[in-house]
């Protein structure tokens, strides 16, 4: 197992099959100790979060396995805090997604002339480029394309994706009377193919939600969904 890749929330290794074994860590992204899913930057570490965000990952890509939806997940082990994942290859350094229900976060910050705080959006989908240098800037499918990153049906096919996989996660977790805000995702393409498939994780530390108008913590988040 050869470490390729050390992140800011989880490590990757490339295994003897060729598969990639991702470890999930106890850092979250944030700004002055306060968690936050749109920073770019480890801000502090909470204990258990990565076992937190393992779990998550594994409920929702077991669900969207069964809803016909890509991904690279192949399966996870609890215990060692990892998943195992086909390898795919990120569009540049990486093209995340965020879809947003509502107006919270660097959507306000943009647009707050012109929208109120807490606003619903109808999953308005945005395109950001993974670069920490440049504050992860959000950018154009005009430009995706002009930079050959993305064409514009690889564009459309992701945004499709998006708001079908986000769907079914805002309504698993609608069941547990917890409202999504935003979340943000990633995509990629298997390598043996080239089609275009979710990547990375799907957990607490990748998303906003509510309860009650509370805000969610990620390890309130997994003990919420996984109650029974």
């Amino acid at each position: 197992m050869e470490l390729v890749y050390e992140g800011k929330t989880k490590d990757v290794y490339v295994l003897e099959d060729g598969s990639y074994l991702l470890k999930f860590k106890d850092d979250v992204t944030g700004e002055g100790g306060v968690f936050d899913p749109g920073a770019n930057k480890v801000g502090l570490s909470i204990e258990g979060a990565g076992k937190a965000g393992l779990r998550i990952s594994k409920l929702f890509f077991e669900l969207l396995e069964r809803e016909g939806i890509p991904t690279h997940y192949i399966d996870s082990n609890l215990e060692e805090a990892t998943m195992t994942v086909k390898p795919a290859k990120t569009f540049g350094n990486g093209v995340e997604v965020i879809c947003r229900y509502r107006a919270v976060g660097s959507f306000i910050r943009r647009y707050g002339m012109y929208a109120e705080e807490g606003q619903k959006l109808d999953a308005f989908v945005e395109f950001t480029l993974k670069d920490d240098k440049r504050e992860d800037p959000p950018i154009t499918e005009d430009a995706l394309e002009m930079l050959g990153l993305l064409s514009v049906e690889e564009c459309r096919t992701i945004k499709d994706l998006t708001r079908r996989i986000c769907g079914i996660i805002k309504d698993e977790l609608a069941k547990k009377d917890i409202e999504l805000y935003d979340i943000k995702i990633e995509f990629g393409r298997i390598d043996e193919s080239g089609q275009i498939v979710l990547i990375d994780e799907i957990s607490g530390g990748n998303m906003r939600a509510f309860k009650n108008g509370t805000r969610v913590e990620p390890l309130d988040l997994e003990q919420l969904l996984l109650a029974e």
